[in-house]
């Protein structure tokens, strides 16, 4: 049985990275990449994903982003979806172009629009972490979560601006529009 593994929130500067695994147990008709799927779309399929196979969300906030770094935040997160689906599947295949150094998992570029699995994982993992940053806006209204989902959008840089960055932001990750110094927001942090 083969376990689809799919992130969201690679790229925002807020809120959590989100991994999926999923290994489909009954066909689920109108699968792809949720990126070509409308919200709607998605969360008619949420349920039936989750009805119709083995899963396993995985959250990193971030403060253990910054702490950490991406590519150490997901490989962790890949091993324990790996760890918890074992029992369910034989084979583990990653959305992308890196097996983040993990020898038994495979990688293919696109596979989140070609792999019924890995387009599975890309609605886990997208609708949870859309659903989260929903939830947060309530408490923090200045930032208007509910709308951009935490992306560098021009609206949520001029938040910023205004009113500085909150706990939910990524620290580490510098924008041009306000003409941060990485190393001076690094050491600031550590």
């Amino acid at each position: 049985m083969l376990c689809g593994i799919d992130e969201a929130g690679r790229g925002p500067i807020a809120g959590p990275l989100v991994v999926a695994g999923v290994v489909i147990n009954k066909e689920i008709k109108g699968l792809n990449d949720s990126k070509i799927l409308s919200e709607k779309k998605r969360e008619a399929l949420f349920p039936l994903i989750i009805e119709n196979s083995f899963y396993h969300i995985v959250f990193t906030d971030a403060k253990t982003i910054d702490e950490k770094g991406l590519s150490a935040c997901l490989k962790n997160s890949i091993t324990e979806i790996m760890f918890n689906l074992k029992k369910n599947a034989n084979e583990f295949l990653m959305d992308g172009n890196t097996s983040f150094g993990i020898q038994t998992l495979q990688h293919k570029i696109k596979a989140d629009a070609t792999v019924a699995e890995v387009s599975a994982a890309s609605i886990l993992a997208k609708v949870s972490r859309d659903r989260y940053m929903c939830e947060i806006s309530e408490n923090y209204p200045l930032y208007n979560f509910h709308k951009h989902k935490g992306y560098g959008t021009k609206a949520h840089v001029e938040l910023i601006k205004e009113h500085g960055r909150c706990d939910e932001h990524r620290y580490t990750f510098r924008l041009k529009a306000l003409d941060e110094d990485i190393q001076g927001i690094q050491k600031s942090l550590f």
